[in-house]
């Protein structure tokens, strides 16, 4: 796993071999970042990065010159992986211990992209959840995006403010918008 675009582009990132997370794959992190790059100037996006694992997403964006990025990980591992990564490669992240659906109860600021990747095994009410918790309470500025990123066994077509999805195997992104804000 590495970064692969921006000013660090090519730094390896090797997380603890305890920590049992699936980190997107470099080639579907590829195809993602070509999706946000054509809709965002990233030097200006506040991010948030919801059950951020080993913080693979989240130095992409820093990466790539976003103005504010937050990862969100419940396990302490992880964040202290991601705390010390960011550390020794010059990123500016902030990393907050919190169960993702109860820190969506309380965020107090909106931001450009919000990308969250939850177990693959969670159940789609759960995934539901969290797209209602960020339209509800417009945690997107206007013409944000949310992205999830989940199995390809679940669809997501008919949820409100869906955009488009994109597969790459197993995986798909994805994305929902409201251009209403």
């Amino acid at each position: 796993m590495r970064i692969i675009g921006g000013n660090k582009a090519r730094i390896r990132i090797n997380p603890p071999k305890n920590l049992k997370l699936r980190p997107t794959t470099d080639r579907c992190k590829e195809s993602l970042f070509n999706i946000i790059n054509n809709d965002f100037d990233l030097d200006q996006c506040e991010v948030l990065d919801l059950f951020s694992g080993t913080g693979n997403i989240s130095y992409e964006f820093c990466s790539r010159g976003a103005k504010r990025v937050i990862s969100v990980e419940s396990n302490i591992k992880a964040l202290n992986f991601i705390k010390k990564f960011s550390v020794e490669n010059g990123f500016n992240i902030e990393t907050i211990r919190s169960d993702v659906f109860t820190y969506l109860k309380k965020i107090q600021s909106k931001f450009d992209i919000i990308f969250s990747d939850p177990p693959y095994n969670l159940d789609k009410k759960k995934y539901t959840e969290i797209i209602n918790q960020v339209f509800k309470n417009k945690y997107l500025k206007k013409n944000g995006i949310l992205i999830i990123e989940h199995s390809s066994k679940i669809d997501f077509k008919s949820t409100h403010n869906f955009n488009k999805s994109k597969n790459y195997g197993d995986t798909t992104f994805t994305f929902f918008q409201n251009i209403n804000n």
